[in-house]
């Protein structure tokens, strides 16, 4: 099988973004991965950060001609940035430049260049500044493939008892979500988590549990209605077309281990209900999963931790755990879809 090629953003370059590429260029160097590599970002910036804390990625310039990838040097498709970086200190003149790395990598990956794209973290904050709408990743992409609806999904845990957490409504003020959550978007959503699963995952008829919104699931409607009114119909509908969903259950119950384990993904209505979940237990090691998307999109479970990059003594303790994972989960999908083209 022909090693897959994949694409890692490298983020907000103020941020540990450029450590983290480095650490996983230098891993690939010594053990190289099934895959071959193009880092999206600056040259010069990702050259000196991995100075900064001492390792020695072997780095080239990307060649979309390249047919060997069996290489252990990690390629960088050089995007420039407007003005010189401070580990630490956001700027949003380079905010276009970031940008341009997600753009790129994006269509490169719609138009079957890459097989798969994986993120680093990026400064939603520095990129508004910079007078761009931004509401994350997983919108962005969304907006860019002209995909009406996709689903942010965390996975992470034990290989034997995965805790996967899909959400219907993602970066939205907590206000605002009882509007957004609508019979269409709690089936939709469903909807293409049971696909995805199958599809990427290879699980048949998967299990999923539909959190409520309100606490205890609304209590029989004595703390809002959003359960009667929307969730529990949409489950209905979702039974009715043989998809196997449990709810709405309450979000402090679902997620106790016992529970969650007999699920192959649960389903949270906003953010913030799911994810410290998911976070609690595999921070650092979890993976953002992009579903719905026409191509494979994986990110780290975490932020730009500028506190972290601002010094060079704390740059080197990053933990590079869940981008390894992201790429990792990523070339799997890849070589997955690959095997599923070729059987079918």
């Amino acid at each position: 099988m022909t090693a897959p090629t994949i694409a890692v953003t490298a983020g907000e370059p103020a941020g540990i973004g450029p450590e983290l590429v480095a650490l996983l260029a230098a891993r690939h160097r010594e053990e190289p991965y099934p895959a071959r590599l193009v880092i999206l970002g600056d040259r010069d910036v990702l050259r000196a950060r991995a100075a900064r804390i001492g390792v020695a990625p072997e780095y080239i310039d990307y060649d979309p001609h390249r047919i060997d990838a069996s290489q252990r040097s990690v390629e960088i498709w050089h995007h420039l940035l407007a003005v010189p970086v401070t580990p630490g200190e956001l700027d949003p003149a380079n905010a276009s430049a970031v940008l341009a790395t997600l753009a790129r990598g994006c269509d490169a990956c719609a138009i079957g260049a890459f097989a798969a794209l994986v993120t680093a973290p990026v400064q939603k904050s520095v990129l508004m500044d910079a007078g761009i709408t931004f509401s994350g990743h997983t919108e962005f992409f969304a907006q860019r493939t002209h995909t009406p609806r996709v689903v942010m999904m965390l996975a992470g845990g034990h290989a034997a008892a995965p805790l996967r957490v899909a959400l219907v409504t993602t970066h939205l003020p907590l206000r605002a979500v009882p509007a957004a959550i609508t019979r269409e978007a709690v089936r939709a959503t469903v909807e293409i988590v049971a696909s995805e699963l199958a599809a990427k995952f290879a699980i048949a008829a998967p299990k999923i549990a539909v959190c409520g919104l309100n606490p205890h699931a609304g209590e029989s409607g004595h703390l809002g209605r959003e359960e009667i009114d929307t969730i529990a119909p949409a489950i209905e509908e979702l039974r009715a077309s043989g998809h196997v969903v449990s709810g709405p259950l309450p979000a402090d119950t679902v997620f106790v281990p016992d529970i969650a384990r007999r699920f192959d993904a649960i389903v949270a209505m906003y953010h913030d209900q799911g994810l410290p979940v998911l976070k609690a237990a595999t921070f650092g090691h979890g993976v953002n999963v992009t579903l719905g998307l026409p191509f494979i999109r994986t990110s780290v479970d975490h932020g730009t931790a500028l506190d972290l990059a601002s010094d060079p003594a704390t740059a080197r303790t990053v933990d590079p755990g869940s981008l390894y994972a992201a790429v990792d989960l990523a070339i799997a999908l890849a070589r997955a879809k690959v095997e599923s083209a070729r059987k079918g």
